[in-house]
C-alpha cells in the first residue's frame, strides 16, 4: 500500500489550516494504514442557482481530501435552504419554496463534479440532506435531537447574539434551530454513511462542533441504552470511531477589500453567471500580496513550484507571472484546459486589438463589462461619418475633439487604426452584427447594429 498524503501538512503550507477539534488525533486518524480511505464532508447552501467564489474554499479542501486518497461527500441543503444559515446574516433570510431550494441544488451539482472529478482518487460523494431531515418528525426532533442541546450554549453563538441584541432585526426560532440541523447532519452520516470528519469556513466552527458534540452525546446515549437492557439491540449501532471537524481562514484582500467582488458585482462559479474570460481576469488582475495567497488556496500547484514562481516574481513583478500563472492555474480548475486556454487568447486580442480573431461567444464574454449602444444596421449603408460616431457612443465630446483623436491615429475599428476620412460600413461589421471602436489603448465600445 503507498503512503498517503499527509493532508493536515498539506493543509497548512497552504493556508488552509484554522481550527480543529483534535489535530494530533485527526492526523492518526486519516494516517492509519489499518483503516479504509475515511469519508469527509462539507456543506453547501442552495441560496442561488450557483456558488460564488467564497464557497470555492471548502470545495478546495475536499479535492485535497481526495488528493490524500480519502473519499469527498458534498452534502447540499436541500433541507437545510428551506430553513437558512444565520450566520453572516444581519436579517432573517427570505423563505425560498422547495421548487427553487431543489432547482438551486441540481444547479449547483455540475460544480461539484467539474472540480472533484478532475482529480485522481477515490470516487467523491453527492448528498442532499432533505433526504434524511424532510423524514424527521418534530417529536423526534426534539426527543432524540433537541435534547442534547443547551439553549445558553445556543445564545452564545456569534450569528445569535448578534441578531438577538439588535431588536429591530431579532431571530426567528427557525434560524435559531439551524444549528440543530447541521448538527444532525454530522450524526446522521456518521452514522449511516461512516462520515467521520467535517470541513467548512472558520465561521462554521460553532456548528461543526456542535455536530461533533451531539455524536459523542448520541453515543453515550445508546451505549446507556444498551447496558440498561443487558443484552445489545441489534437496531442499535454504537461506533467507536472518534468525530472530528476541521475549518479553513475565511479568505481575505490584503487591502482589506471584500474577497470576490468586482465593479460588476460578485464571482460566481458557473460560466453563464461568470463567464471563464471573466474569472480569468479576476485571478489575472489581483495584487502581488492576494496573488502570493491565493495560488496556494485556489491552484493544485505543489510547494516547490509555487516557491520558484514566488522567487521569480519577487525578482522581476512587472513581467506578473505569479497573477498569470495563478489566472491559469484557478480557470484550469474550476472551466478545464480549453476554457483557460480561450480566455487567456481573448485576452491577448484585446490587449492587442485583434478581436477580429475571436469567436462570438468569446468575443461576448470579452465585451460583457463593456458599454454597448444598439443602432440601426440601415444607417451602414452609405456609410457613417466616425466624427459623429465618437460624439453618439461618448468617445468623444465634441467635433473638435473627435478629429483631433483620429488626427492622432488613436481610434480603431475592430482593432485597426482608422484616420479622418474613415468611415463605418456593413464590412466593417463582426459576425453580422457588431463593430468595436477603440480609443487610445483601453477605451472601448461595443455597437450593435440590428
Amino acid at each position: 500500500m503507498s503512503e498517503r498524503i499527509d493532508l493536515i501538512k498539506e493543509l497548512e503550507w497552504r493556508g488552509l489550516l484554522k481550527d480543529c477539534t483534535d489535530e494530533d488525533g485527526l492526523r492518526n486518524h486519516l494516517a492509519d494504514p489499518d483503516n479504509a480511505p475515511r469519508k469527509i464532508y462539507a456543506g453547501f447552501d442552495p441560496t442561488a442557482d450557483s456558488l460564488t467564489i467564497g464557497n470555492l474554499v471548502p470545495i478546495m479542501l475536499l479535492a485535497h481530501v481526495k488528493r490524500a486518497g480519502h473519499i469527498p461527500v458534498v452534502v447540499m441543503g436541500g433541507g437545510t435552504g428551506l430553513i437558512g444559515d444565520p450566520s453572516g446574516k444581519s436579517a432573517e433570510r427570505q423563505m425560498m419554496t422547495p421548487e427553487i431550494v431543489q432547482s438551486n441544488v441540481d444547479a449547483q451539482e455540475p460544480i461539484y463534479n467539474n472540480i472533484l472529478g478532475q482529480i485522481q482518487g477515490p470516487a467523491h460523494e453527492l448528498k442532499d440532506n432533505n433526504e434524511w431531515l424532510s423524514k424527521i418528525s418534530y417529536i423526534e426532533a426534539l426527543r432524540d435531537i433537541g435534547k442534547h442541546f443547551s439553549v445558553n450554549m445556543m445564545m452564545q453563538k456569534e450569528s445569535v447574539k448578534d441578531r438577538l441584541n439588535n431588536r429591530e432585526q431579532g431571530i426567528s426560532y427557525t434560524e435559531f434551530s439551524y444549528m440543530i440541523l447541521q448538527a444532525y447532519d454530522f450524526a446522521h452520516l456518521y452514522e449511516h454513511e461512516g462520515v467521520t470528519v467535517q470541513l467548512g469556513g472558520s465561521d462554521q466552527y460553532g456548528n461543526i462542533v456542535a455536530g461533533s458534540d451531539l455524536i459523542r452525546r448520541q453515543t453515550e446515549d445508546r451505549l446507556w441504552r444498551q447496558k440498561e437492557n443487558e443484552s445489545p439491540d441489534s437496531n442499535v449501532i454504537v461506533y467507536d470511531e472518534k468525530s472530528f471537524g476541521l475549518t479553513a481562514p475565511l479568505v481575505s484582500k490584503a487591502d482589506g477589500g471584500k474577497f470576490g467582488k468586482t465593479e460588476t458585482g460578485a464571482v460566481w462559479l458557473t460560466a453563464n453567471r461568470t463567464s471563464p474570460y471573466a474569472y480569468y481576469q479576476f485571478w489575472l488582475n489581483s495584487s502581488d500580496d492576494d496573488a502570493a495567497g491565493w495560488i496556494k488556496v485556489f491552484t493544485f500547484l505543489d510547494q516547490e513550484t509555487i516557491e520558484s514562481l514566488t522567487a521569480r516574481h519577487g525578482e522581476n513583478p512587472g513581467k506578473r507571472e505569479l497573477q498569470r500563472s495563478l489566472a491559469q492555474e484557478a480557470t484550469k480548475v474550476l472551466h478545464g484546459q480549453a476554457a483557460m486556454e480561450n480566455a487567456e487568447a481573448a485576452g491577448k486580442a484585446l490587449f492587442s486589438g485583434d478581436i477580429g480573431s475571436l469567436d462570438e461567444k468569446t468575443m461576448l464574454e470579452v465585451f460583457a463589462s463593456i458599454t454597448t449602444t444598439e443602432h440601426a444596421k440601415a444607417d451602414l449603408a452609405d456609410g457613417l461619418d466616425m466624427v459623429e460616431m465618437l460624439k453618439t457612443t461618448g468617445l468623444a465630446a465634441s467635433n473638435r475633439e473627435a478629429r483631433d483623436f483620429l488626427k492622432e491615429g488613436s481610434v480603431s475599428i475592430n482593432g485597426e487604426k482608422i484616420d479622418g476620412d474613415s468611415k463605418i460600413t456593413e464590412s466593417n461589421l463582426l459576425h453580422g452584427s457588431f463593430i468595436a471602436i477603440r480609443r487610445g489603448k483601453k477605451k472601448w465600445h461595443m455597437t450593435l447594429w440590428k
